[in-house]
């Protein structure tokens, strides 16, 4: 990191921090259907930047439902508050010391944004990321906290032979070892906000907003079917689909 050049984000790359030039900027207005999640994450967010406590997050659910964008939304929204987003690769979390290091003395306050977090259960990234969240013999720096996304619920893979972990006491079902061990490590996120799939509704409001945002305002009930053909087409409702079709009808006309 070079203090002559500052950046609103960087990337962990090749064991340095490398500034990043072009910063896809999002508005919060423009991510539709999640507005639970959007205020308890600015709520957290807001804490942060103020030197108040507030929690590292995860951020679980659907693809395509706003989880990244949300988080390019928080750099926009908190910018000239000083925030800073770092992105780091999940295999990169052993590198979690000498990616926090040159951060802690700054003013600026940083969201350590790691992205689609899913490893093996015996990867070293779990270790790291367990001692960042839990804390180990070094302080936590203050000024940094851990945003991570994930399509599945409990980070790892899961796999059919743990389903005979699963025991019955007292009546009651009770987890496995390894399930254990994975919603151990989701739990160490103080914020965990669930995306679950779009509606219908929601999923055609998104369309709606993209389409404006090209230019495109005018609504009918033709461009409805073919948007929602074009979601059945990709057996998802999201607010990705939502933007692709978009995208698409606004290139052709």
């Amino acid at each position: 990191m070079n203090d002559s050049q500052p950046a609103l984000a960087y990337r962990w790359r090749h064991s340095t921090l490398a500034a990043i030039s072009h910063v896809h900027r999002v508005e919060l207005d423009a991510l539709l259907g999640i507005d639970r999640q959007k205020a308890a994450l600015v709520q957290n967010v807001q804490q942060f930047v103020q030197g108040r406590p507030a929690n590292h997050v995860l951020l679980t659910g659907s693809r395509g439902t706003g989880k990244s964008s949300l988080v390019k939304a928080l750099l926009t929204r908190f910018a000239p508050e000083g925030l800073r987003v770092v992105e780091v690769h999940p295999h990169d979390l052993v590198d979690l010391p000498d990616v926090v290091a040159p951060l802690r003395e700054r003013e600026e306050r940083f969201l350590l944004y790691v992205d689609d977090f899913s490893v093996a259960n015996n990867d070293r990234a779990l270790t790291a990321l367990k001692t960042a969240l839990d804390g180990g013999i070094e302080e936590p720096a203050e000024n940094v906290l851990i945003v991570a996304t994930s399509n599945r619920r409990y980070l790892m893979p899961t796999f059919k032979a743990e389903n005979n972990e699963f025991r019955w006491e007292n009546d009651e079902l009770q987890a496995g070892e390894s399930t254990e061990e994975k919603v151990s490590l989701s739990e160490r996120f103080g914020l965990w906000l669930s995306f679950p799939a779009f509606s219908q509704d929601q999923y055609l409001a998104a369309v709606r907003l993209h389409l404006a945002a090209l230019g495109c305002p005018h609504w009918n009930d033709e461009l409805q079917v073919l948007a929602l053909r074009w979601a059945l087409n990709r057996a998802s409702r999201s607010a990705r689909v939502a933007r692709q079709f978009a995208q698409d009808w606004a290139g052709r006309h």
